[in-house]
């Protein structure tokens, strides 16, 4: 298992990959003015790690099983919990349009978030050919996992799904962040309704 210090020091050092993942992937490393108050209803501290450029940003929580699990806070006003550490957030990050399968869950139903992810898959194969390339380097560049997006959106729903109690984020004021699960079922860039067979 890869450590979250020697990931995140090996996108320091590695200018190419810092690059990839702060555009297309969303995943900036240089970007942790956001969220430096917040942490888990817990108490427990937040570690910011990285933003994007909607206002988000990626946080490590405190060790537990000798993981950092990570959660995201959006600018939005929804946090939660998106993988046990930060390996397997990245693979998540890199594979999928997670962020709207979150979105556009129907609250949370995981047979939506796969229909969501196939046609948003299609969107992103039409529109950005060039990002399957970019996530295999960064993926072969900090030893991750190319996964299918059936297996991440797995993995991604059974993360935000065990947000509460233990990874409900707050801000300084105390105020708790809404839930990753969105009720919308149809992804954007519009005409897409999921039929009988999802999709």
């Amino acid at each position: 298992m890869t450590s979250s210090a020697h990931l995140l020091d090996l996108i320091r050092t590695t200018p190419e990959i810092d690059l990839l993942l702060r555009s297309p992937f969303g995943f900036d490393i240089h970007r942790k003015y956001y969220g430096e108050d917040f942490r888990l209803a817990s108490g427990e501290p937040l570690e910011v790690i990285a933003g994007e450029s909607a206002g988000g940003a990626y946080f490590l929580c405190a060790e537990r099983n000798g993981r950092r699990p990570v959660v995201f806070a959006s600018s939005e006003g929804e946090g939660g919990l998106i993988a046990d550490d930060l390996a397997e957030a990245l693979e998540i990050i890199i594979g999928l349009e997670w962020r709207d399968c979150l979105s556009f869950s129907g609250g949370g139903d995981v047979e939506v978030m796969q229909a969501s992810a196939r046609h948003l898959e299609r969107h992103r194969a039409a529109h950005y050919a060039d990002m399957d390339d970019e996530a295999a380097r960064v993926a072969a560049a900090l030893s991750l996992r190319i996964l299918p997006a059936t297996d991440l959106v797995v993995r991604l729903h059974a993360a935000a799904s065990r947000t509460e109690p233990d990874y409900v984020v707050t801000d300084d004021a105390g105020e708790t962040f809404d839930p990753l699960f969105g009720e919308s079922t149809e992804p954007r860039h519009g005409g897409w309704h999921p039929g009988p067979d999802g999709g």
